[in-house]
């Protein structure tokens, strides 16, 4: 996969450049080859300033210009441009990737960059229309400098390696032997373009901007998640469905709102604890109980638990006490009620608890239900699906499949390793070219050393500690609670659910911290041999990642999903 510089990409950025880039993302051809996009020339030759949409170095091709169009229309007239609803140009896209192409040649030739060797090309890529049979022959371009949508379909990177054959088949007609013993760059000198374009260019994106520009990406909801606000508003109860990350938890926040605005009291629960304090944070409205499932119940009761609680108090005991208060009540308390990770809290007597709890009952009453039932339910043995089809065979499901949290090559690794199907097909989030990193240790290993190259290379990526999880299948035991490094010490919490410190990189369980997410997310503690049930505690705690995603793997634990090892 090539590298593309920067990793986020312009957010109003033409729908065009955006459907370049996705291909760009998306090839497994291309490793060698460095993508600069959206770069801003300080020095152009006709402009105070201007913009190349890409330029593509790739070692032993060269460097390409790219202008990229995305108008459903043009022509081309008397030497004249119209592009869709633009004013009439006689500077049309060929024109402007030639400008660009000279000024990056003109600058790297200043910095002593030898381009002797090294095609320096130009080329407009026409994405929503067929240009290469509608664009009549004329001496102003070349026929290898028009791509267009036909090429974006069927073959990008093999319109562009056709571009970098065209350009050198026409600087050998015009300087006699250019290419005569290969052209360059060579490895080596493409990264060293790269860097002294870039930088010279354009201000670096800074930490705090990557954060609210993810930030920002994450929270949008998309069409298929406005289909599903809808189902809610069509249905009186529904099932919603999904694999981590496709938005379950957002439109559950979501619909407590709608539900609080039309003036109902009601109860939004789930079955994490950190994953409750989160909601209760979201939303604090006293029309509304928020929390977990038995911390609700406790309330009910007004009890607190016992220190020494067993497995059989929280699901036998409490739940026959919170019925107990509830059918003294006489009258359901809520109006509706809506529950989160519901594929951890199906039992029978859990709903026997839902049954009283709302008006109307689990089969008539408003009741909006949030769940995983792909690898996600590692509590019970996964007849919960089942369960709660036999209390209400008609109720209504909508499935969810857009993965809204993940980059996509976070989310075909944990296709891979998972065995989910169908998997994750669309993704809300452009690719910014980060693969997800292996670092394997050897079993009875201190992972310390791991552990802390993992957080440096994140820290070089501008990642605040505070955006760094350390998830673990150990609840005790775990690399990071008995890290031997001092450093680490120092800045390693336990998670709690409070909001993240400054200078701290928290660390939990993957059990606890299911249902949230963490922009960098560092799994350790990976063998197979130790973790019961592992592919789907490995799912819960990968799809935690929202941007990077590293492993650490006993070495002799398959893992394949991960695309790079180290």
């Amino acid at each position: 996969m090539a590298r593309l510089i920067p990793a986020l990409f312009p957010e109003g950025a033409a729908p065009g450049e955006k459907a370049v880039y996705r291909k760009f993302a998306e090839d497994q051809t291309t490793d060698d080859w460095i993508i600069l996009h959206s770069l801003n020339i300080a020095e152009h030759v006709r402009n105070p300033e201007g913009e190349a949409d890409f330029v593509v170095i790739a070692p032993e091709l060269g460097i390409l210009v790219i202008e990229v169009k995305s108008h459903d229309h043009f022509t081309f007239d008397e030497g004249v441009w119209k592009l869709g609803n633009q004013a009439p140009t006689a500077r049309g896209p060929f024109k402007q990737a030639s400008e660009a192409m000279y000024s990056i040649r003109k600058d790297l030739l200043r910095k002593r960059v030898d381009l002797r060797s090294i095609p320096t090309l130009s080329a407009a890529w026409f994405t929503t229309t067929r240009a290469r049979t509608m664009l009549r022959p004329t001496n102003e371009w070349f026929d290898w400098q028009v791509l267009d949508s036909e090429d974006l379909k069927n073959d990008p990177i093999g319109a562009i390696r056709r571009a970098f054959t065209g350009g050198i088949a026409n600087l050998d007609a015009t300087f006699r032997g250019f290419s005569y013993g290969g052209v360059g760059p060579d490895r080596a000198t493409a990264k060293h373009i790269a860097m002294l374009l870039r930088p010279s260019f354009e201000f670096g994106i800074v930490a705090g901007d990557m954060r609210s520009a993810r930030e920002h990406e994450l929270i949008q909801f998309v069409e298929e998640q406005c289909i599903a606000l809808d189902a809610m508003s069509d249905n009186q109860s529904v099932l919603f469905t999904g694999p981590a990350g496709s938005g379950k938890t957002l439109l559950a926040l979501e619909a407590a709102r709608r539900e609080l605005a039309d003036g109902r009291t009601g109860s939004l629960m789930c079955f994490n604890k950190l994953l409750g304090r989160r909601l209760a944070a979201d939303i604090t409205d006293p029309r509304l109980s928020v929390g977990t499932f038995h911390s609700q119940l406790l309330a009910l009761i007004g009890l607190k638990a016992p220190s020494d609680a067993s497995p059989s108090f929280w699901s036998s005991e409490l739940p026959e006490r919170a019925i107990e208060v509830l059918l003294e009540l006489g009258e359901p308390p809520a109006d509706f009620l809506i529950v989160d990770e519901i594929q951890d809290l199906l039992t029978e007597a859990y709903l026997d608890v839902f049954e009283l709890l709302v008006k109307g009952g689990v089969s008539g009453g408003r009741v909006l239900m949030f769940g995983d039932f792909e690898r996600q339910a590692i509590y019970d043995d996964g007849r919960g699906r089942e369960l709660l089809k036999e209390r209400v065979p008609q109720l209504p499901s909508h499935r969810l499949t857009m993965n809204c949290r993940n980059l996509p090559r976070i989310g075909y690794s944990v296709n891979f390793f998972s065995g989910l199907t169908p998997g994750y097909q669309k993704f809300r989030r452009d690719d910014d070219g980060a693969n997800p990193v292996l670092l394997k240790y050897v079993r009875g290993e201190d992972q310390s050393p791991l552990l802390r190259q993992a957080v440096e290379a994140l820290r070089e990526e501008s990642f605040d500690l505070s955006e760094i999880v350390v998830l673990s299948p150990l609840s005790a035991g775990s690399a990071a609670a008995t890290t031997t490094d001092p450093w680490l010490k120092s800045v390693l919490v336990q998670a709690d659910g409070d909001a993240v410190k400054k200078g701290r990189i928290r660390f939990s369980s993957i059990q606890a911290f299911k249902g949230l997410e963490a922009s960098a997310v560092i799994v350790t503690d990976l063998d197979r041999v130790n973790v019961p049930n592992f592919e789907s505690v490995l799912y819960v705690g990968l799809t935690r990642a929202t941007d990077r995603l590293y492993g650490v793997i006993e070495e002799s634990t398959g893992l394949a999903g991960m695309v790079r090892n180290q």
